[in-house]
Order: C-alpha cells, then sequence, then structure tokens
C-alpha cells in the first residue's frame, strides 16, 4: 500500500511537472486597429448652445441622457423582459458550462467503483482437472482508479484557451444584444413622441382651419365671398383631418412595437413632446478609433479570432504522441468480510503512450483547417473594425447636418409663420383671395411637421452615434480581466 502511495505521489509530480511545459501552435497577438483604419475619424461634431460644453464619458446607460423617466423604465423592462436578451443569455450560461468542462480535463478524474459478482464455472472444463473446485465462485471488490492524460503538447490547454474566448465571445454577443435592444427602443420612442408632437401641431391647426372654415360660412352668408372659398375651406379641413388619422395610426403602431420588445403587451404611453427632450453631449474633436476595439461586436469578432488561434494548437498537439497515466488501488476477495484485511490489497499503474503513424492524412488536414479557420476570423475581425469606423463617421456627419438642418427648419417655420398671418390679414380686409390664406396655412403645416421631424432625425442621429461607439466613448467601458473573463457596466 505504500508503494501504491509512493507511485501514486509520483504521478502526481510528474502531471505537475509535465503540465508547465509545451504548447504547440501560435499564440495570439493582438495588433492595434490604426493597423487597419486610420488613427482617428475624418468626421468632428459640432457643439451647439444645446449641447453641453464640457465632454462627458459616455457610460453603458447612455439613454439616461435624454432625461426622460418613461424612456429609461421602457429600456430597462426590455433588458428584463425581451426574448432575445433571455435568448444570449441563455448562450452565455452554456458557454461558461462548456469551459468547465474542458476546463476540467486538466485535472485528473477520480472514479469509485464497487463489484459484486456471483458466478458459476463449466463441471466439463475445469472440475475435471480440478475436482475439488467449488463450480460456484463469488468475489466482491472496491477500488479507487484515476486515467489522465498528461497534457505535454498543451492540447488540452489550448482547446480551454479555445473555450475561453467563445464564453467570453458569447458575454460580447449579449452585450451587442443589449446594445442593438436598448437602441432599438429608444429610436422608437422618439418616433412616438414625434408623433405626439406632429399631432400636437396638427390638432393646433386643424382648429385654426375650422375657424376659417367658420369665417367662410359667414362671409359666403352675407354675400362677401364664393362658395368657391367655403369649397376650398372644406377640403382643407379634410385633408388635416385625414392627416391626422394617419399620424393616429402610426402612433398606435410605434406603441404596439414598444410593446412587444419590451415585454408589456398591454403597454399605453400618454402624449409627451419630442421637444422636451434634451440633446445630448456630443463627442470630442479627433476621436480615436481605438475606441472601436471596445464596440462589443468588435470584441466578439476578435474573440472567434482568439478561439481559432488555439484551435490551430489543438490539431498541431495531434500529430503528437498523447501519454496516459491510469492507476487504481483497492482490495478483492471472494468473501465479504475479508476486505477488510489487508492482504485483500490489490493496485495498478500504467502509462499509455499513443503514437499515430498513418491516418491518410486526416491530422493534416484537420491542422489545416483549423489553421483556414483562423484566417477566416481574422479577416472578419478586420471587416468588423472597418464597418464599425464607417459607421461611426456616418453617424457623426449625421448628428452635424441634422442640427444645421434643424436650424434651417427653424428658420423657415418662423417665416412660415409670419407669411400666414400676413395672408390672413389680407383675406381679412379684402386685399386678396381665401386661396392664398389656404396656401399658407398649407406651407406653415408642412414646414411646422418638418421641424419636428427633423428635431426627431436629428436624436435619432444621436443614438446611431452611441451604438456606433459601442454605447459611448469612454475608452476602457469594456476589457479583458487578468482571470480571463470581462468587466462590465452594471454586472
Amino acid at each position: 500500500m505504500k508503494n501504491h502511495f509512493r507511485l501514486s505521489y509520483l504521478l502526481i509530480g510528474v502531471t505537475v511537472v509535465i503540465q508547465g511545459c509545451i504548447s504547440v501552435g501560435p499564440d495570439y497577438k493582438r495588433f492595434e486597429s490604426s493597423d487597419i483604419v486610420p488613427t482617428s475619424f475624418s468626421v468632428g461634431s459640432d457643439s451647439t448652445e444645446e449641447e453641453e460644453k464640457v465632454v462627458t464619458p459616455i457610460s453603458s446607460t447612455w439613454w439616461e441622457f435624454y432625461q426622460d423617466p418613461v424612456l429609461n423604465d421602457l429600456v430597462a423592462k426590455a433588458l428584463e423582459n425581451n426574448t432575445d436578451i433571455k435568448l444570449a443569455i441563455a448562450r452565455v450560461e452554456e458557454a461558461d458550462a462548456y469551459l468547465q468542462e474542458v476546463g476540467a480535463a486538466l485535472f485528473p478524474t477520480i472514479d469509485f467503483k464497487s463489484n459484486a459478482t456471483r458466478s458459476r464455472i463449466s463441471r466439463v472444463s475445469v472440475i475435471p482437472v480440478f475436482p475439488g473446485l467449488n463450480p460456484v465462485r463469488q468475489i466482491y471488490s472496491i477500488s479507487l482508479g484515476t486515467a489522465f492524460e498528461l497534457d505535454f503538447w498543451g492540447k488540452i490547454r489550448r482547446a480551454r484557451e479555445a473555450a475561453s474566448a467563445q464564453a467570453i465571445g458569447t458575454y460580447y454577443a449579449r452585450d451587442t444584444v443589449y446594445l442593438s435592444l436598448s437602441g432599438l427602443i429608444v429610436t422608437n420612442y422618439l418616433l412616438l413622441r414625434s408623433l405626439d408632437a406632429q399631432l400636437s401641431v396638427s390638432r393646433d391647426n386643424l382648429r385654426n382651419r375650422e375657424e376659417g372654415l367658420e369665417i367662410t360660412r359667414r362671409s359666403l352668408e352675407q354675400g362677401s365671398t364664393s362658395a368657391l372659398d367655403v369649397y376650398q375651406a372644406e377640403t382643407a379641413h379634410s385633408n388635416l383631418v385625414a392627416q391626422i388619422v394617419d399620424l393616429s395610426h402610426q402612433r398606435a403602431i410605434s406603441q404596439h412595437q414598444l410593446a412587444v420588445l419590451t415585454g408589456m403587451l398591454d403597454l399605453e404611453l400618454g402624449e409627451g413632446n419630442i421637444k422636451t427632450l434634451p440633446i445630448p453631449p456630443s463627442p470630442p474633436a479627433g476621436l480615436p478609433s481605438s475606441l472601436l476595439v471596445g464596440r462589443p461586436d468588435v470584441r466578439q469578432a476578435e474573440e472567434q479570432v482568439i478561439a481559432a488561434t488555439a484551435n490551430i494548437g489543438v490539431a498541431k498537439a495531434a500529430l503528437f504522441p498523447s501519454i496516459m497515466l491510469t492507476t487504481s488501488f483497492g482490495r478483492e476477495s471472494i468473501s465479504l468480510g475479508n476486505l477488510v484485511k489487508s492482504a485483500a490489497n490489490i493496485w495498478t499503474a500504467g502509462v499509455n503512450l499513443n503514437l499515430p503513424i498513418f491516418d491518410a492524412g486526416r491530422l493534416l488536414a484537420r491542422l489545416e483547417q483549423a489553421s483556414s479557420q483562423q484566417k477566416q476570423a481574422l479577416i472578419s475581425y478586420e471587416g468588423s473594425i472597418r464597418s464599425a469606423f464607417r459607421e461611426v463617421n456616418d453617424a457623426l456627419i449625421s448628428v452635424r447636418k441634422s442640427s444645421e438642418q434643424e436650424a434651417a427648419l427653424q428658420a423657415s417655420e418662423v417665416s412660415a409663420r409670419k407669411a400666414l398671418q400676413v395672408s390672413e390679414n389680407r383675406y381679412k380686409y379684402g386685399y386678396s383671395a381665401y386661396l392664398e390664406v389656404l396656401d399658407s396655412q398649407r406651407i406653415h403645416n408642412e414646414v411646422a411637421l418638418a421641424v419636428i421631424r427633423s428635431r426627431q432625425n436629428r436624436l435619432v442621429a444621436t443614438v446611431d452615434l452611441f451604438k456606433a461607439l459601442g454605447g459611448g466613448w469612454e475608452p476602457e467601458s469594456l476589457r479583458r480581466s487578468p482571470s480571463g473573463f470581462l468587466e462590465f457596466f452594471g454586472d
């Protein structure tokens, strides 16, 4: 028994020494984003008086900058109830379990076995040779055994490295879903509030047209105007009613979409106004493109490269000999009472070596497949950085141009309102036909709605910028921890 334990200690010592040996295959080497895209974005953002003068780092809860409690609650409900989020979390749990399974191969497995058998041997085969032998036999045994493959070439360590990268990738995939879902919620909410504002303007205009219609009808009764003015006023009034019906229809659909996204199918939102929402802060000029590596989708693509690189080591290690250590210790006896005696001790220890000699190129083909998959993952990673760079530039130019467009439309609305007042006074004192008033009302209505939509487009552009930057422009918002797991905001 002492010899067995000495042998066990020896095997454990050999295991510890060998575990620190070779890991074949390439190690992942991260390259800078500046090797793929320019060091800074080609488009900057302009600050306005409405925007904060001090640049503020944006956290993962970037939607709070719109300062709307209803919006904050909708995003919180969506992140809690949305089916896509639940699916992403389930994938994270699966990947974590797989990582534990792969990592367990680095440690020996210990099995306890017990056995009790009763058998009868043939009387015509053994009994004639040994006449006094009892043909009925029974054996009792108990044992502890272990079988352990030495990771001499790093195959298991490389497999664990690949599994770890895949597990981390699922966390980034989850964060990508978080980012996409929160962006979708905010965009739909902005649309809803834009429709609310358009409905408010349209109802105000409808009241003005109702007053104008009554004036033309009284004028017709008094003989101071023709029936043409009444018909034109009625047409304009009906068109505006149809416009309000269409806007109400769009609002209902937008609310239904929010209900599905948040998992609250009975969602009912009161009216609001998009003009009450502030413009979020702008990023600083010369924003570095290195921020792109913080995007969860880019990080996920990088983890796929890491996993593919580690899989090359797994495939390469399969070309080398595998060494298996086996050992067991127990007791065996033909009677149950004798199992406690030291004379019943049994033990075995061994080393198995398996060296592939000829497999018609199967293992080499697997190595080539792993290398090709690593190249594909690397190309996808580079493509994701380029796409992210374009998305940020597009979002930056959208923020700038939508701001300029809104300013121009606001000036146009002021002019249209003044033109409407002039046309109403001209008609009131008989200097022009009512058609001039209707035309001014139509232009003012169109411009007023355009101003609201321009504010919506401007706010949506900021949402796109947040999404393109992975939730903000704080450089270290997402990073690998030394243990290989992630540190997340809010986790």
